[in-house]
C-alpha cells in the first residue's frame, strides 16, 4: 500500500496527544514523582521527603500531572493524597528504562534532547 501525503498528516495528527503525553513526562523531576506514586499514593510530603525537593517544585509538578490527567488528589486532612490515575504508567516507565538499557547512552548523547551531564563511556 502506498502511503499518499494526506495520510502522513492523518497519522501525524493522531500522534499529537502521545506527543503531548510524551511531552508531559519529558522533566526529570516529574518522572521521579510518578515512580515515588507508583510505589504508593502520597502527600506533598512524602514526596518531598523521599525527592529531596522543594514543596513548591513539588505541588507544582504534581499540578501539572493532575492538569494532564496522569494523577489524582483527594482530601486527607489538611493535607491531599496523590495517587496515579493510570497504572499503565509503571509499565510505560518500566517499557522506557528497557530502551534506554538497550541503547546505551544513544538518547542521553542526543545533541537535540540529551542530557547536559551524561559523557561518553
Amino acid at each position: 500500500m502506498t502511503m499518499t501525503a494526506p495520510d502522513v498528516v492523518v497519522r501525524r495528527t493522531e500522534l499529537e496527544p502521545a506527543a503531548a503525553l510524551f511531552r508531559s513526562l519529558g522533566d526529570p523531576s516529574r518522572l521521579a514523582i510518578l515512580r515515588r506514586l507508583a510505589t504508593a499514593p502520597a502527600r506533598v510530603v512524602d514526596v518531598v521527603d523521599t525527592l529531596g525537593l522543594a514543596q513548591s517544585t513539588v505541588s507544582k509538578h504534581l499540578a501539572c500531572l493532575r492538569d494532564c490527567g496522569l494523577v489524582t488528589s483527594e482530601p486527607l486532612g489538611r493535607a491531599s493524597l496523590f495517587r496515579l490515575t493510570q497504572p499503565a504508567l509503571i509499565d510505560l516507565l518500566a517499557a522506557a528504562e528497557t530502551v534506554l538499557g538497550a541503547t546505551g547512552n544513544a538518547v542521553a548523547l542526543c545533541p537535540t534532547y540529551g542530557c547536559d551531564d551524561v559523557t561518553e563511556s
